[in-house]
């Protein structure tokens, strides 16, 4: 059995990680850390956990020892250190946080105010959407996990992107998201009187998921891709939903379109490309690794219009890590991933 930790635990993502990978049949959880609740036992800390799982929070020194998977669930700025310890022992990190997701060390200090602080860890890692590169990812030990926006954002152009076939000046990208993409330290945004009831924009013009997108998209393309990014705020837990707009280079047939999703993505086990007419919606991936698209054309004809939605934090994150792994692995892609969405 594959030994995995977590740095991280007590965080919603961390704490996804620990639901999926105690399911996950080729590993063991064999330690998790938490710097708030450090000799604690999880389920302390998640009641669901009581009778499953009696792990007790340590140090992440000594997860890293104790491991040769080891998952970063932290805020950016945090995963550089343990990359390095990670790196030096052979072992595998894959990091749910920004530190590695950006290619460019300007663009790294222009949107979280910090500089790359292990440049050589940075050529050994890889952007993991597995749909993407996922030939690239088994050949490394550093595993930067795409961002949740991202990942709904450049699964839904890929497609496009790859076969050239839009515009790459004038792509809209209208985002919504559950709360739990804010973590689980409260703020004022996602205090229960400010987000019940309200749906809200934030980071209008300047989120710091916009250079990720650009850079992964750019790559798909090769060539430079400028996106309009908004975010939004929605009084729900989980999920995403991706409404992207973009112009075809030449006079395009929705039927034409769709065969060619359909083709692209027909070996791919967690991408369900919807039968025309019908519309993609975050209900039906809740709880799932699955992103579900669905493609229609605008009034005029002209401009295509894809929706693409996900659980943030599952194909946005735990999921996504786990898929991750097990290409890094070897293991059957979907292991410990065979979820159904619920239907309430």
């Amino acid at each position: 059995m594959l030994k995995v930790g977590i740095i991280g635990a007590t965080g919603y993502v961390g704490a996804e990680l620990l639901r999926l990978l105690l399911n996950h049949p080729k590993v063991t959880i064999e330690s998790i850390s938490s710097v708030s609740y450090e000799g604690e036992e999880i389920s302390s800390v998640y009641k669901n956990l009581y009778g499953v799982t009696n792990l007790i929070c340590e140090n992440q020194n000594e997860v890293i020892n104790k491991c040769d998977v080891i998952f970063a669930a932290l805020p950016h700025g945090l995963s550089e250190e343990i990359a390095d310890l990670v790196y030096k022992q052979g072992k595998v990190l894959i990091d749910l946080g920004a530190d590695f997701r950006l290619n460019s060390a300007e663009d790294y200090k222009d949107w979280y105010g910090k500089d790359f602080l292990y440049q050589y860890l940075h050529k050994k890692s890889i952007y993991a959407l597995p749909e993407h590169n996922r030939e690239k990812i088994k050949e490394h030990k550093i595993i930067a996990n795409p961002g949740c926006y991202p990942t709904s954002i450049e699964l839904g152009l890929m497609p496009l992107l790859k076969k050239s076939l839009i515009k790459l000046d004038n792509i809209i990208c209208d985002s919504k998201s559950g709360a739990t993409g804010a973590g689980r330290g409260l703020t004022l945004k996602s205090h229960y009187p400010e987000l019940n009831e309200n749906f809200s924009a934030y980071g209008i013009g300047a989120h710091r998921h916009t250079p990720e997108i650009e850079q992964c998209l750019s790559d798909m393309a090769k060539d430079t891709v400028n996106v309009t990014f908004t975010p939004h705020l929605i009084p729900i837990n989980r999920g995403i939903l991706s409404t992207i707009y973009c112009y075809p280079k030449e006079k395009i047939n929705i039927e034409d379109i769709h065969n060619l999703y359909s083709t692209f993505y027909k070996e791919e086990p967690f991408i369900n490309i919807l039968p025309l007419g019908d519309t993609a919606s975050i209900k039906d991936v809740k709880y799932t690794n699955n992103c579900n698209i669905s493609l229609h054309l605008n009034h005029r004809g002209d401009g295509l219009i894809i929706v693409s939605t996900i659980d943030n934090m599952i194909k946005g994150a735990a999921g996504q890590a786990i898929q991750n792994m097990n290409i890094v692995m070897g293991f059957e892609e979907t292991e410990g991933l065979r979820l159904i969405a619920t239907n309430n």
